[in-house]
């Protein structure tokens, strides 16, 4: 299965390393980072997990819960989340699901048989509160995720979900936003009351409207 922007997650129930859950009540009315491992005690898997651990306030702030995948059994991520902990200078307190029989990576379409019969490759998918995807991003087994671009792409996410703006290259939180084609430039200014920067007739900026 290959999901796309727009479809719906699929819910499912898992073990994980907190005990059992149900995906949609894990997230309730929150946003969602689900992501993949292609295994416990990969030296890659083990750097990012304790990047996710460590940006754990930030995830917070966001309203964003996170839970991460690994084919491996419950067992292995406990003694794996010690060995996380130790050497990330971290607290893994988020729930690692033991996909042993690979039920979520086949729905989330985790499995790439071309780079991997068994393992996940490096999946991402960023989930709304409407349990739409919003984001995918799959990176290969070698190279590990740039979890301050998620962090990026889930504040524009959450700002362009509110405010009729796009987000242009590089944009960080702060910074000036797009206003979409479909406003009209005469009408900018009652909906963006900062001002506006005309560089050509379809470029038009303003000042982040949450700011």
């Amino acid at each position: 299965m290959s999901l796309r922007l727009g479809d719906t997650a699929p819910n499912f129930k898992a073990t994980t390393s907190q005990g059992e859950i149900d995906f949609y009540e894990y997230l309730g009315d929150n946003w969602g980072v689900l992501f993949s491992h292609p295994a416990d005690y990969t030296p890659v898997c083990t750097t990012e997990l304790g990047k996710t651990a460590l940006l754990k306030d930030e995830f917070a702030k966001r309203g964003v819960k996170v839970l991460a995948v690994s084919v491996d059994p419950v067992d292995k991520h406990l003694g794996w989340i010690k060995d996380i902990n130790e050497t990330q200078h971290c607290e893994v307190t988020f729930p690692i699901i033991a996909d042993e029989d690979r039920t979520v990576a086949n729905l989330y379409g985790m499995i790439h048989p071309n780079a991997s019969e068994t393992f996940t490759v490096r999946s991402l998918f960023v989930i709304g509160p409407d349990k739409k995807v919003k984001l995918t991003i799959t990176y290969p087994a070698s190279t590990g995720r740039n979890f301050f671009e998620v962090l990026r792409v889930i504040d524009s996410l959450q700002l362009t979900a509110n405010y009729s703006v796009a987000t242009p290259a590089d944009w960080k939180d702060g910074e000036d936003v797009i206003v979409v084609p479909s406003i009209k430039t005469e009408d900018i200014p009652a909906r963006f009351p900062k001002g506006y920067k005309e560089i050509k007739p379809y470029l038009r900026t303003t000042p982040q409207p949450n700011k």
